[in-house]
Parts: structure tokens; C-alpha cells; sequence
């Protein structure tokens, strides 16, 4: 009698069934054996999709947040320049006192730059509101060339505007390059500790060539011109090469001295007979006293001594810089106010303990 189909209340019979040639019927496997299999094959492709759905999802989630994050930094540049340009839309037609500063290094590449400089001084000065221009600095000196043209400018703009006085105030310190552009000011007001002065030209080099034969390095410099490599550190400077570059070195600083005179005038104090233009620096106190300084003083006491307190800034922005500043002010407020978040309810439960 045929077991087939097999009774479901009946345990599988795995009797193997004997081969009936007149009679043949199918082999079965179990039904058990069958059902575990495919439910195992079940799982993996579930898995497996759930998976792919996954990996799709959190790409969606990915460039979701890039897009977010990318509108958020928009957000934000958009309004670091919207501070950058509040500070142009004050209403310069009111008396004030127009400010630029000069900070840090002097150079083409940083923000204390001719082109920039310049560009804000005259602004300032055509300014109608501007009853007078501070230029605030605190720098080291710099380039020869960005200080000789914001020093020219200066020089320009007194010429053009003869009414309207044009004042250097130094914090820290005003040295070189620096003071090479404070010399072209009606006035200089210094504090008694600012570094002034070091009127000179300098030119770094240095000679390596028995540290690299210590340790067996060769130049291997390929040149065009006999003097290509004057300033190479794998050799010594030739006598000629020496007085050379001392003669650059002498026009650059001929042209500093000449600045300072022009700008200065007989304000200085017996020029010829003292060390002004040998690149010494002195303090603000003691530059008052050789003429390289008018008055002790800030750009408070002369706001004080011009009865102006409206002061307008004309520094130029870079709104790149406007924003990283933004952005890390933004992020140490967030950082303080969870600190202070976290810290509050355990200094109210010691206060509460005392």
C-alpha cells in the first residue's frame, strides 16, 4: 500500500522503499530535513536584503548630512559677512574718529598688506564723518616694499587732506618696518613701555656646510649665472659677494633713514649725534625723548583729548578670517554653556548640603 502522501499525525518513516521496477514511485526526502533547509536559505536572502537596505539608507542618511552640513557653513559665512559689512554701514556722516589697524607682520600676504592698508586709510579720509584717522599698531616691522607704499600713502593722503590730522598710536610695539610707517603721522602717541624703532635693514642667512659635512650631505645645486647661489647655506660667501649684499643692505636702509627724516622732520633730536638709525630699539618713554615720538597716550586718552567718542572701525575684514573666528566663538560657547549646564545642579546640591 502506497504511504504516500505521508500523514501529518505520522512520524516520517525513513525506511529506504524497496525498488519495484512494475511499481515505481518517487523518492521524498524528509519533510523536516526539507523545511530546515529552506527556512536557513529564507534567512540568508532576508538578511542579505536587509543588509543592501542598510547600506541604502545610511547613503541617503550621508549625503543628507553633507547637504546639511555644507547649508550650515553657508549659514554661517553669510553671516560673518553680514558683521563684516554692519560695520561699514555705520552712519559715517556723524563726527568720529576714524581707526585702522596695522597688526602683526607686515606683509603681502598677511592682513597688515600695502594694498589693503592703504585702500582703508583712504577711506577714511574721504571720509565727511572722519573729523581724524588713527592708524593703531602693533607689528614688528616687515617688508621694505609694503612699508615704503603705505608710508607714501600716508605721506599722499596728509598732502591732499590738510585738515584732517592723521595720528600713529603703538601698543606693544612699533619697530622697524612698522615705525617706518608710523614716521609718516602727524603724531605718534606711544605708550611708556611700546618698543620703538629699530631703524635698520636686516638679512637673514646662515652656513651650514660643516654640519653637512659632519654628516657626509653634498650640494648638489645646479646653477646658471655665477652668482645664482649667493645665498646658499652649503657655502661661504665670497669677499665680493659679501660687500654685494652689504650694499643692498645700505640703499635699503638709506631709504628707511631718508623716510624717518621726511616724515619726522626736526622733531628728531640731534639725529646725527646719536644712534637712531643704527637698528636699536628703545622704549616708548625714552623714544619721546630722541624725537621719534610726540606724547605718551592711547587711543582712549585721544579720544579723550579730541572730545570724540564715536569711534568707527575701517579695518578691512576677511571674511574667511570673520568666520573660523565666529565659528570658534559659536563653539567655545557651546562647549562653556554644557559645562556650566552639567556643572550647576552639583553646585546647587553642595549649596543646598551646606
Amino acid at each position: 500500500m502506497s504511504n504516500w502522501p505521508p500523514d501529518p499525525n505520522k512520524a516520517p518513516d525513513n525506511t529506504p522503499t524497496p525498488n519495484n521496477s512494475d511499481n515505481p514511485s518517487p523518492r521524498v526526502m524528509p519533510v523536516s530535513s526539507g523545511g530546515r533547509e529552506w527556512h536557513l536559505l529564507e534567512k540568508t536572502l532576508l538578511a542579505s536584503i536587509e543588509e543592501q537596505r542598510r547600506a541604502r539608507r545610511w547613503r541617503v542618511i550621508s549625503k543628507v548630512l553633507s547637504l546639511l552640513t555644507l547649508l550650515l557653513l553657508f549659514f554661517m559665512l553669510s553671516r560673518s559677512c553680514s558683521t563684516a559689512e554692519s560695520i561699514s554701514s555705520v552712519d559715517v556722516t556723524k563726527p568720529h574718529i576714524a581707526v585702522v589697524d596695522l597688526q602683526g607682520v607686515i606683509s603681502a600676504d598677511n592682513t597688515a598688506n600695502a594694498y589693503d592698508v592703504s585702500a582703508a586709510l583712504s577711506e577714511a579720509f574721504e571720509s565727511k564723518g572722519a573729523k581724524a584717522v588713527v592708524l593703531n599698531i602693533n607689528s614688528p616691522g616687515g617688508s621694505p616694499v609694503q612699508s615704503d607704499e603705505i608710508w607714501q600713502t600716508m605721506m599722499s593722503l596728509r598732502k591732499e587732506h590738510p585738515n584732517k590730522k592723521l595720528y600713529a598710536v603703538i601698543g606693544d610695539m612699533g619697530a622697524s618696518g612698522a615705525y617706518y610707517i608710523a614716521s609718516a603721522a602727524d603724531e605718534i602717541y606711544v605708550n611708556p613701555s611700546s618698543l620703538v624703532g629699530s631703524i635698520g635693514v636686516i638679512m637673514p642667512g646662515y652656513n651650514l656646510k660643516g654640519l653637512m659635512d659632519k654628516y657626509g650631505v653634498k650640494d648638489a645645486t645646479l646653477t646658471a649665472g655665477e652668482y645664482k647661489d649667493i645665498l646658499s647655506m652649503s657655502r661661504d660667501l665670497t669677499d665680493f659677494e659679501k660687500q654685494h649684499i652689504k650694499g643692498v643692505l645700505d640703499n635699503t636702509h638709506k631709504h628707511f633713514i631718508d623716510a624717518v627724516k621726511k616724515g619726522r622732520g626736526d622733531r628728531l633730536k640731534n639725529p646725527e649725534d646719536n644712534k637712531l638709525f643704527t637698528g636699536l630699539f628703545w622704549t616708548g618713554e625714552q623714544a619721546i625723548a630722541l624725537g621719534l615720538a610726540d606724547k605718551k597716550g592711547s587711543l582712549m586718552s585721544l579720544e579723550k583729548e579730541l572730545d570724540i567718542d564715536n569711534v568707527v572701525d575701517y579695518t578691512p575684514v576677511d571674511p574667511m578670517q570673520m568666520f573660523l573666528n565666529n565659528f570658534a566663538l559659536q563653539l567655545g560657547s557651546g562647549i562653556g554653556s554644557s559645562v556650566e549646564l552639567k556643572l550647576l545642579p552639583e553646585e546647587q546640591t553642595s549649596a543646598e548640603m551646606k
